[in-house]
């Protein structure tokens, strides 16, 4: 190891290179109000795990690889390690994206003060809206399967939502809302698997996704609401 008076020639070097560097400007087409970013130019951590998100459900987060990372941002491997630590690290960040609007959305419902039935319809239709809105997230959250702590740890995450939709349709049921000859279990796994269904055919659109959100709650509860 050196010591601090043996870098000292390394720091004079350094400064002059500063001094001597060119200033660099910011491109033409930069967004005015734009974040500053970090690390290597154009490439930020929110890039980086934008890139990867997007090749683990191209290809599988098993089958990708860090280099593979690299090559579709075009900078080098190395690069990357500036901004996370590994790529399960990229794999955390990214279900808990997805996970994280699943549980706003359970939390603004429930610090409603109305019945049961018009929360879980809120549920389903701020679903259907974080859905649309963090597609690609909830696309590969969907397709974890538990073979890493990560993904352990995201399934039970997703467990708990699920007890939380649950619970809504027993208390719709115990309301009158509901038929209660449903189990509140199934019925709630088939409302989300409406929602979750999404993944396989749904495309962003101009307008957004309030109309579709509309549609399957209409669709779900007008199936599943007492006559």
């Amino acid at each position: 190891m050196t010591g601090p008076a043996d870098n000292a020639p390394v720091r004079e070097r350094r400064a002059d290179f500063v001094r001597a560097a060119p200033t660099v400007r910011a491109e033409p087409t930069a967004r005015a109000g734009a974040r500053p970013r970090r690390g290597r130019p154009g490439h930020d951590q929110d890039a980086v795990l934008t890139a990867a998100v997007q090749l683990f459900n191209e290809r599988g987060y098993e089958a990708t690889s860090m280099g593979e990372l690299a090559e579709r941002l075009g900078i080098t491997k190395s690069s990357i390690y500036h901004h996370v630590s590994s790529k399960q690290e990229l794999l955390r960040m990214a279900v808990d994206h997805a996970l994280d609007g699943l549980f706003e959305a359970a939390d603004e419902v429930r610090a409603q003060h109305t019945p049961a039935i018009e929360r879980l319809e809120l549920l389903i239709r701020r679903s259907v809206l974080v859905l649309a809105d963090r597609l690609e997230y909830v696309t590969l959250l969907l397709r974890v399967r538990g073979n890493t702590a990560v993904e352990q740890q995201a399934l039970l995450r997703r467990r708990v939502f699920d007890a939380i939709v649950t619970d809504l349709v027993k208390q719709a049921q115990a309301d009158g809302a509901l038929r209660p000859d449903v189990d509140a279990a199934t019925a709630a796994r088939l409302l989300f698997g409406m929602v979750n269904s999404l993944i396989e055919w749904y495309r962003p659109t101009r307008g957004g996704a309030e109309p579709l959100a509309d549609t399957i709650t209409a669709i779900a509860f007008d199936g599943l609401r007492m006559r």
